[in-house]
């Protein structure tokens, strides 16, 4: 397990609370978190997370976005070094709200990123970052991290089929509406 790659954060009125750059995560405590205004102004002892800039774009563009989780798994990361998203072989990308698209890619910590990750996912929860790594976003934090692991879980799935030499057979239009209907009640009583 990585020990200071990835960051979180959670919206905070107007601005979000983020972790801290640099800090390997068996270190950081509850006082290390950093808040950022909207503006860009950081508060705390520690300077924020080096995708600060992400959060805040993220924030910005999706207001169903109440935290926002960015790791570097090892298998969703793998997949962002080849450029290529997962596409929909499986109904568990409807948690992601389809295909998981990467995004262009641009240097860590940039507004580049950021912009790019924001167009990324449109209409979508999940993205993967080119050759850096997966972000998610939900409406908690336990939400944006269970689909950071659902979109790692997929990885792995779809890698395991190409690296066995299989074309995975795509769920057509028809059949993603389908277990999207499915969703639509699941996990209610």
């Amino acid at each position: 397990m990585p020990s200071k790659s990835g960051n979180l954060s959670v919206r905070d009125g107007d601005g979000f609370l983020v972790t801290p750059a640099g800090l390997p995560y068996a270190q950081t405590d509850a006082a290390d978190i950093v808040r950022v205004a909207a503006d860009g102004g950081a508060t705390g002892r520690h300077r924020p997370s080096s995708e600060w800039q992400l959060h805040a774009a993220v924030y910005a563009a999706r207001p169903d976005a109440m935290a926002v989780v960015h790791t570097h798994s090892p298998r969703a990361t793998a997949l962002s070094c080849a450029r290529r998203g997962i596409p929909p072989f499986h109904y568990m990308v409807l948690l992601a709200g389809g295909d998981v698209r990467c995004a262009v890619h641009a240097t860590f910590g940039t507004a580049a990123l950021a912009e790019h990750a924001v167009a990324a996912l449109r209409d979508r929860r999940a993205a993967l970052l080119a050759n850096h790594g997966v972000v998610a976003i939900g409406a908690t934090l336990a939400a944006a991290v269970t689909l950071a692991i659902e979109v790692e879980n997929l990885a792995g799935q779809y890698l395991d089929l190409l690296a066995a030499g299989l074309d995975p057979v795509l769920l057509d239009d028809a059949e993603l509406a389908a277990a999207r209907a499915q969703f639509a009640g699941y996990g209610r009583g």
